[in-house]
């Protein structure tokens, strides 16, 4: 498989460009320049094949002439030791759980696959410093996906305020490949100045620049891979049509979905479950796309108006303007209903939701009342531990955090604290090594 820039399909590159350098020359982002059809390697499988196997069968004809089936078996043994789970509820509805990673989120999946297949890719081929925008649950999952991994250094832009889950002895100056750095200002300056050094072309050379956040496919097209796994698991016993129900804010799941379907996956429908700050869903029900200030809601991890992923969903709608108005429901949910059916599921079936799965478990009640035929699965994004007071608001009970996940409480202080400038990054760089 090659990808192709979102503005431009005239210069295919291979992967491992795509995965190390990240951003296209010309501007957007990295798409696949065409997907093979993977039925044949997946529609065999059913609920006895591991995550791992399934990832090390369909990795090596994705990535053909990268990755062999042995490397790929190193890259899926390597990064999965957990796997998703699926909970069958009733004929109409499961849930996918994707908290078993080591920091509760779903985030896990696609980290330790980036994780597993950079150092793959960087055997032979030196050191790259991956330089991302963090805050909360992604900061855990990339420090915990990159552990150790030979030729990485992971320099993490965090907000002000405080840190948590990150252990000093994997800091550089500590011998470590961790450099934690506050940007005196708000997230959004961070993923500004992930943007504006990753398209300083000298700058990005000179350091050997690539990202870990959401804009590196190689941390997107594995998140396609649960999907998979999740027919396999549901198949024999699927009689309806088969819904994936998305919670949407940066629409990396969503994207990934759409992938998985033109991979093979025989789905019929993907639910764009989104809280108040719906811009997208107002773009595919055929209104212009417009930016606006974000609504604090009780699924904080949706607030986002401007998805990171959005290019790559416009330039799909591009390529298949009819799947997108047919295969792609946006459902706009609010406050007072995600917080009602944590409660309802909580009364109903004795199951803790995290907000942001409770908003796509509603939109997939919604879905249901149009189509009685349809299963929905809901993918379940996180551990309701890491949103423990909104879940206690909902029906009284705190969430415990799972002792092998305490960590995540600890506070950390960062390496270096900077303006958001290209200057004062680099200075606190040159001042690691």
């Amino acid at each position: 498989m090659q990808f192709k820039s979102t503005r431009s399909d005239k210069v295919p590159v291979s992967f491992k460009d795509a995965v190390l350098h990240c951003l296209p020359k010309n501007g957007g982002l990295y798409v696949p320049f065409s997907m093979p059809d993977m039925r044949q390697f997946f529609l065999h499988m059913d609920a006895d094949t591991s995550y791992s196997e399934l990832v090390s069968a369909v990795a090596p004809v994705l990535l053909h002439g990268e990755l062999n089936p042995f490397s790929a078996l190193r890259v899926a043994e390597s990064a999965f030791d957990f796997e998703p789970e699926l909970h069958y509820i009733n004929e109409h509805i499961s849930l996918l759980n994707l908290y078993q990673g080591h920091t509760g989120t779903f985030k896990d999946f696609g980290m330790a696959f980036l994780a597993a297949v950079m150092e793959e890719l960087l055997k032979t081929s030196g050191q790259v410093i991956a330089l991302s925008a963090t805050r909360g649950e992604t900061g855990m999952s990339i420090a915990r996906a990159f552990h150790s991994r030979r030729n990485i250094i992971n320099v993490m832009l965090y907000p002000e305020g405080p840190i948590y889950g990150l252990d000093p002895k994997d800091f550089v100056p500590n011998g470590g490949t961790i450099i934690p750095i506050q940007v005196k200002g708000t997230f959004d300056d961070c993923q500004r100045l992930v943007l504006e050094t990753l398209q300083d072309r000298p700058f990005a050379e000179r350091h050997s620049l690539t990202t870990a956040n959401t804009i590196n496919v190689g941390r997107l097209l594995p998140q396609s891979f649960y999907y998979l796994y999740a027919f396999t698991k549901i198949k024999k016993q699927l009689k309806g049509d088969l819904v994936f129900s998305v919670p949407c804010g940066n629409c990396g799941n969503l994207i990934a979905g759409l992938y998985a379907w033109r991979f093979g996956l025989p789905v019929n429908s993907f639910i764009a479950a989104m809280n108040q700050n719906n811009t997208f869903g107002d773009f595919i029900n055929g209104k212009s796309f417009s930016t606006r200030a974000p609504i604090a809601t009780v699924s904080p991890a949706l607030d986002v108006t401007v998805p990171s992923n959005y290019e790559r969903l416009e330039a799909f709608y591009t390529e298949a303007p009819a799947v997108m108005r047919n295969m792609v429901f946006p459902i706009t949910i609010d406050d007072p209903t995600t917080l009602a059916t944590i409660e309802q599921v909580w009364k109903e079936h004795g199951i803790m939701l995290d907000p942001h799965t409770a908003l796509a478990f509603a939109a997939a009640l919604a879905f249901a009342r149009t189509h009685d035929s349809a299963h929905s699965i809901v993918l379940s994004t996180g551990h309701p531990a890491r949103t423990a007071g909104i879940v206690h608001r909902a029906i009284g009970i705190q969430p415990e955090l799972p002792v092998d996940l305490a960590w995540l409480q600890t506070t950390t202080k960062p390496i270096a604290s900077i303006a958001p400038s290209l200057d004062s990054l680099e200075a606190a760089l040159i001042s690691c090594f």
